[in-house]
């Protein structure tokens, strides 16, 4: 497998560049106009170089301009809580994956890769609707069927939870401090937010995040 992996620099996805890092040859950041685009941005960037992994940055600055979500920059407060909220439905940027996962497929056939990784999991299910199985595996034809060597979409965490994540990265020495979650995007995790909520609880017990409260 010669793979492309979707990577934010969160905890998710650091996890998987870390248990796939023989296999993936190049990872991918996307800039979108989120408001911890940045940091996350520059933990991609050091866990890259860490590992020896080719990193590239795509900006999408459309999307901060024309989309409507409170995680972009501009688009009014992040809402504190758990993911099971209603109100955290207002983080949701519209169809950010299908776009990522577009343009990922016309760069793994550039640079003739056979495999895309993303790392959505169980708990993003209930609010995000493109990390939902029915999403993942609806693209996943579309991508095959849609490049001449009918690369593949896979998802290795879809169906576990962030806890069972972090289980995995501990256990591969994967370094947390070097990865960020607050949707606030500030220079602490504010530790109420409901990527913060998840991130504690993933974590809990080994957990280097400082946090604002």
């Amino acid at each position: 497998m010669k793979a492309l992996l979707i990577y934010s620099g969160g905890l998710d996805s650091t996890t998987l560049l870390y248990e796939y890092k023989d296999s993936i040859a190049l990872a991918v950041s996307f800039y979108y106009g989120s408001k911890h685009n940045g940091r996350e941005i520059a933990c991609a960037v050091e866990n890259c170089q860490r590992l020896g992994i080719k990193h590239m940055v795509i900006p999408l600055d459309f999307m901060g301009q024309y989309f409507k979500s409170s995680l972009l920059q501009g688009g009014g407060d992040i809402p504190e809580g758990s993911y099971a909220d209603e109100n955290m439905k207002s983080t949701v940027v519209p169809f950010r994956n299908g776009i990522m996962l577009a343009i990922a497929a016309g760069l793994a056939e550039s640079y003739g890769l056979d495999t895309i990784m993303m790392a959505n999991h169980s708990g993003d299910h209930a609010i995000y609707p493109d990390c939902r199985p029915e999403f993942v595996d609806a693209f996943a034809k579309a991508v095959e069927a849609g490049t001449y060597e009918g690369i593949q979409l896979v998802s290795p965490y879809c169906n576990i939870t962030k806890r069972d994540i972090a289980l995995r990265g501990k256990a591969l020495g994967v370094d947390y401090s070097l990865t960020y979650s607050c949707y606030k995007g500030g220079e602490m995790h504010c530790g109420k937010c409901g990527t913060c909520t998840e991130r504690k609880e993933a974590l809990e017990g080994f957990d280097p995040t400082e946090y604002e409260e």
